[in-house]
């Protein structure tokens, strides 16, 4: 058991994975992560702007911009999943994560098009639409829920952090 923990611990790639224990993943998820964070913002405030169509075209291209980061985060995830040895709860949990988060980015690209396809009408000026902002949210609050995975894989089970000899270095004077 001792050797399958070590491999979740190493990259199957370091080059494309991130070297050992500093994985590109978490490091490439801010920009989906913040990227659509702010799109709901942008979002949001278009409900309540005098002039609202710059933030709704804003908050357009910050999700095509977060589907863009999401497809390069999973490049990295998809490596580091390899890692984790099959069978396992944090294989397990690891493809729970991937499932959703292939789901999230699916729907944001819907919700790109389906704004694109609106800023050809006559709303394009106006405020964010419900129905695309309610995509957004909904695919938001699964990104809490992926991101609470993602924190236990590395938090709790491990994955891809330096093993606990390696930390100790960190803290020796």
């Amino acid at each position: 058991m001792t050797g399958e923990l070590h491999e979740a611990k190493r990259p199957v790639s370091a080059a494309l994975a991130g070297p050992y224990g500093h994985p590109f993943h978490p490091m490439l998820v801010a920009v989906p992560i913040g990227a659509w964070v702010a799109s709901m913002v942008f979002d949001v405030a278009s409900r309540f702007a005098p002039d609202p169509g710059f933030l709704a075209e804003g908050s357009k291209w910050l999700i095509a911009l977060g589907v863009l980061g999401a497809l390069a985060a999973a490049m990295a995830g998809f490596l580091d999943l390899f890692a984790i040895p099959a069978g396992t709860p944090a294989f397990r949990t690891g493809l729970l994560h991937m499932g959703l988060n292939l789901v999230i980015t699916a729907a944001y690209a819907a919700g790109f098009l389906w704004r694109q396809a609106g800023t050809a009408s006559d709303t394009a000026a106006g405020p964010v639409a419900l129905g695309p902002l309610l995509l957004s949210a909904g695919s938001l609050a699964l990104l809490v829920l992926s991101g609470y995975l993602g924190g236990k894989l590395a938090y709790r089970y491990g994955v891809r952090v330096a093993d606990e000899t390696t930390q100790a270095d960190g803290f020796r004077r």
